[in-house]
Order: C-alpha cells, then sequence, then structure tokens
C-alpha cells in the first residue's frame, strides 16, 4: 500500500498539520511514564501527568478555541485497519516517532457501509502535531508506537446509557466515539456495527 506524507496534498482533505507548537515537553513525558506493549495497543483517554504540562492550556485555546480538552495516549504496536472511528471534533496527534494513520471519508461512508478501498495511508514525521478532521475516519495508529491524543473533554469514556432512536444509535461504541467494524475484527466479535467491506488492511510489509 502507498504510504503518503501529510505534508502532501492528499492529505489536506484528512486534516492539517500544525506549525509553531513546542510539544517537546510533552513527548518526554509521554516516553519515559507511558507504557508501551510489543503486541496490541493500550489507549488511555485522559493522562494527569500529560494535562498537567502547560501545553494542556496551548492545546485547548489554540487548537481547540479554548474549549475544554483531555490528553491521553494510544502506544503499542498495529499494522491493521479493523475499525473506523469518529468524534464529534477533530483530534490531535503528534509522536517523537514516525508513526502512520489508516485514513477515509465520511464521505466515503454510504449507507451505512464503507469499502476500504477507500482508505489511504499517511505518514506523519517524528515531532509533527497533525489534527485529524472531525470528518476524517480513523483508529489506531500503525507501526510500534507512543502517539498523544487529545480530544474534546470526555471523548472515548463510557457510553452513555440511551435507548436507539437515531439513526447512528447503533453505530456509537463509547462516550462521543462513532465506530464501525471489518468482520475480521476483534471488536466485531464484541458486536460493534460491522461496516467496513472489503480487505482488512494490513500495512505490515510496507511500514
Amino acid at each position: 500500500m502507498e504510504i503518503l506524507d501529510v505534508r502532501s496534498d492528499e492529505f489536506r482533505a484528512y486534516g492539517d498539520v500544525l506549525e509553531g507548537m513546542d510539544v517537546a515537553e510533552l513527548l518526554q513525558v509521554l516516553d519515559t511514564t507511558t507504557p508501551c506493549p510489543d503486541d496490541g495497543t493500550v489507549y488511555v483517554p485522559s493522562d494527569p501527568a500529560l494535562e498537567k504540562l502547560s501545553v494542556h492550556k496551548i492545546i485547548s485555546d489554540h487548537v481547540f478555541g479554548g474549549m475544554p480538552v483531555q490528553i491521553g495516549y494510544c502506544n503499542g504496536t498495529n499494522t491493521k485497519l479493523n475499525c473506523l472511528e469518529w468524534h464529534r471534533g477533530s483530534e490531535l496527534n503528534v509522536s517523537s516517532e514516525s508513526f502512520v494513520l489508516l485514513l477515509a471519508k465520511m464521505e466515503d461512508f454510504v449507507g451505512r457501509k464503507l469499502d476500504s478501498s477507500s482508505v489511504k495511508a499517511f505518514r506523519v514525521p517524528a515531532g509533527v502535531p497533525v489534527l485529524v478532521y472531525e470528518t476524517t475516519l480513523h483508529y489506531a495508529p500503525c507501526g510500534h508506537f507512543r502517539v498523544i491524543v487529545a480530544l474534546p473533554e470526555g471523548t472515548n469514556t463510557d457510553k452513555p446509557e440511551i435507548k436507539d432512536s437515531v439513526s447512528c444509535d447503533a453505530l456509537l461504541w463509547a462516550r462521543n466515539k462513532w465506530l464501525i467494524a471489518h468482520p475480521d475484527s476483534s471488536e466485531a466479535k464484541q458486536g460493534a456495527y460491522v461496516g467496513i467491506s472489503g480487505e482488512n488492511i494490513d500495512i505490515k510489509n510496507d511500514l
């Protein structure tokens, strides 16, 4: 699979590269205090050690326009697509090492189905903060990684207790997290909505 760079023209429809933000302290704490499994991934929506840093207010003010935000991380090893998710609000990612994001556009999600052939791969260079737009479907990074994940406060925490009454309710997997799964994924086996058809993309040989 071709892996594009986030500074390429193709990425403009999916997100934005943020310039001028000092993330050195954020990445230093991420790399020295958080676990990074060699098999699978670990995701923590909100980490107090990251959120007490001065960059927390910078991210809140300059990236999210003054909205309350959480800073957590997704660490580990992954090469597969498996699922795609989206939120009401964009997502900030940055790492001290390069990693790959598998992304799709909301406009390709038609009839509550998305063919994996519409997914593109983008490499994020080390130290480069990227903002993944609200309209971009994404999931776990690929490679061996420690990645900062900043989102509107409360995202990816406990799912609200609601009865399915709106068309998108069946896709709600956690708070402010709508998800579609490939039938081969563990999430599908756990009851996630199966909305990805085609190949379950694996970029192991492309990294």
